[in-house]
This record gives C-alpha cells, sequence and structure tokens, in this order.
C-alpha cells in the first residue's frame, strides 16, 4: 500500500468589504489518500508469464514426442508388418490435436501477458486470459486423460476384455506415450495454476 499526499489551498473572499491592503484568507489543508498499489499484480503477472513459458515447453514436448512415435518390429510375416504408431489409436490422434492447440494459444497470450506486466490494473486483458486458460484446462486435462488410459492398457493390458499388454514388444513406444502423457498433465497444472493467477489479479 503506496500513500500519496496532496496539498489544497483554498483562498477565501470575505462577504463584506475588506480593509483596504488586506490580503485574502488563506486556508491550507493537506490530506492523505491511500492509493492501492499495482507492484503486487505486476509481480502476479511475471509471474503469469514465466508459467506460460513453461507450459509452452510442456505442450511442445507432448505433441511432438507423440507426433513422432512410430516404432516397426524388426520381424515380419509375408502378409502383415508390426507397426505401433499414434495414428492407430483415435485417443492420441486426439491427444496431439489438443497439445498443438494449447501450444498455439500459449504463443500468441504471450503478447497479453506482457500487457499485463506493463499495465497491472488491466482487468479486460486478465479476464481474457481467465476464459482462455479455464478452456486449455479441459481440453488438456481431457487429452492427457484419454492418453493415460491406452498408456496403462498399452502396460497392462486386460483380461477381461482379452486386451494383450504390447509394451513387451514395443518398448520404445510405451516410453515415448507415456512421457507423452506426463508432459500433457504438467501443462494441464500450469494451466490450473494460471487460472489461479488470473482470479487473484482480478481481485
Amino acid at each position: 500500500m503506496s500513500y500519496k499526499e496532496s496539498t489544497t489551498i483554498n483562498i477565501q473572499e470575505s462577504k463584506g468589504k475588506a480593509p483596504a491592503g488586506e490580503p485574502p484568507q488563506v486556508v491550507v489543508t493537506s490530506t492523505k489518500a491511500a492509493v492501492a498499489g499495482g507492484g503486487w499484480k505486476r509481480g502476479v503477472s511475471i509471474l503469469d508469464f514465466i508459467l506460460r513459458l513453461a507450459a509452452i515447453v510442456a505442450a511442445l514436448a507432448a505433441t511432438i514426442t507423440m507426433g513422432t512415435t512410430d516404432q516397426t518390429l524388426p520381424f515380419f510375416t509375408q502378409f502383415f508388418q508390426f507397426r505401433a504408431r499414434y495414428t492407430d489409436l483415435p485417443a492420441f490422434s486426439f491427444f496431439v490435436i489438443a497439445n498443438a492447440i494449447a501450444s498455439g494459444y500459449l504463443v500468441l497470450s504471450l503478447p497479453f501477458s506482457i500487457v499485463s506486466i506493463v499495465r497491472p490494473h488491466a482487468g479486460g486483458i486478465r479476464l481474457l486470459l481467465l476464459i482462455f486458460d479455464t478452456v486449455m484446462v479441459a481440453l488438456t486435462a481431457a487429452a492427457a486423460g484419454a492418453a493415460a488410459a491406452i498408456v496403462y492398457l498399452a502396460h497392462n493390458g486386460n483380461t477381461t476384455t482379452n486386451w494383450v499388454a504390447i509394451c513387451q514388444q514395443f518398448g520404445d513406444f510405451c516410453q515415448r506415450v507415456s512421457g507423452a502423457t506426463v508432459a500433457s498433465f504438467i501443462a494441464a497444472v500450469i494451466f490450473i495454476l494460471l487460472v489461479l493467477l488470473s482470479a487473484m489479479a482480478l481481485r
């Protein structure tokens, strides 16, 4: 909290006739007005910018890792070739699209975050970021959750439905998709933190 002191000088004129040469009455009043400082909001905005950079790294890592996942086993038959790609599963395709959208949004949001640092009291920009960050929380969390379910089945299988675990054969494939899923969960957590920061700055 910073205080701004102001001094007001009032010159009062007498209603009657003042004697010649008598100066007018001067009343000096001093007031102190408490002005809410924007220092802590600027600090929140700087933290917001740093978290957005971290989220870009996580979301891009998830997108690139999943999008480049492709493993072909060294043995094959006359009619079959054993190959695993992310496009073989709709959940992984959705994962790549969702994290690519989140990455693009984060890059576009950086200028708005910078404006929030320069103008910490700009509530309109902060509200806009809050709305879109909330949407990105839902998108990245849904993508990460869907991918996590497939990764679990790939590692453990399901005896009830006769789904066989494939990670013993496609070890590299499973490691890459598992890492991409973890990166997407990290991006979702960062988005949650961004939402909380924006809500604090709007108070």
